[in-house]
């Protein structure tokens, strides 16, 4: 039986919205979307490249997971497992979890590609299906944060399942971007709504049904989440965008890049 079409979109922006009846849009957006994000993305993230933001930072430059070898590895809001196809090309024992099985399943075919295998999980972030304390590492490239309302769970959910010292790595938009239109040209480079208006961006059906939902949070937001979840904050890295780098990707573009911060990553850790 074939799934539902999903709902059309009837209306758009920076709305007020249940949290309740957002917290599952999420899966049932990106199991509808996740051919047409892949084929419109897909060649610059790669089938197995750890690529942690539209600047192109790339984990093989950057290092912000550590030293991984010998370490268990978990991703979270993986999508396609790009980030932990490349992991496991290099031996690392890595699971990539994400909420939506479609773009689990789009990954099956980058498996094919590559010729490496990579474990994957169905799962809410906030509600991991692993024991306590089973892994060394684990990290989100975009992935789960911006797109629940209780982001606080999945941070609490990271140090539950991290070994004490282990280290959570996540990178979301920077929240000084959520001030600006997501524009890529100048229009984006004016400030129209105020930094601390937390009203997430929504799309809603003709129903009232919430089809999308992505959360802005400030810094401080970020910082006491993490704080909240027992969790040391050791870095908040804040890529510039690179000579030479000419892609556009939604709102990010060389020319807002040269003047806004696109991207905000955040390195953790579990104490002990």
């Amino acid at each position: 039986m074939r799934a539902p079409e999903p709902e059309p979109t009837d209306s758009a922006g920076y709305l007020d919205v249940d949290p309740q009846a957002a917290s599952g849009s999420g899966r049932a957006w990106w199991d509808a979307n996740a051919t047409e994000y892949l084929d419109e993305h897909g060649a610059f993230l790669g089938p197995a490249d750890f690529v942690w933001c539209p600047e192109g930072l790339r984990e093989a430059d950057a290092g912000l997971l550590g030293d991984v070898a010998g370490s268990r590895v978990l991703e979270i809001g993986a999508g396609a497992a790009q980030c932990s196809r490349w992991l496991a090309g290099r031996g690392v024992q890595v699971v990539a979890t994400d909420v939506a099985e479609g773009m689990l399943r789009a990954g099956l075919a980058y498996d094919e590609s590559t010729g490496v295998r990579t474990p994957v999980v169905a799962a809410d972030a906030r509600a991991l299906p692993f024991p306590d304390a089973t892994f060394d590492v684990a990290f989100t490239a975009y992935g789960a944060i911006p797109f629940v309302p209780d982001a606080e769970r999945v941070h609490r959910e990271a140090a539950r399942v991290l070994r004490p010292g282990g280290r959570w790595v996540f990178a979301v938009t920077h929240p000084v971007r959520w001030a600006f239109p997501d524009d890529p040209s100048e229009r984006g480079l004016t400030a129209t709504r105020p930094y601390f208006d937390r009203r997430p961006y929504a799309e809603l059906g003709a129903s009232g049904a919430v089809l999308y939902a992505e959360y802005h949070r400030t810094i401080g937001d970020h910082v006491a989440d993490v704080v909240g979840a027992g969790l040391v904050i050791d870095a908040i890295v804040e890529p510039e965008w690179p000579e030479g780098h000419d892609a556009v990707w939604g709102g990010w573009s060389p020319l807002r890049g040269a003047l806004l911060p696109g991207t905000a990553i955040f390195v953790t850790h579990v104490p002990g």
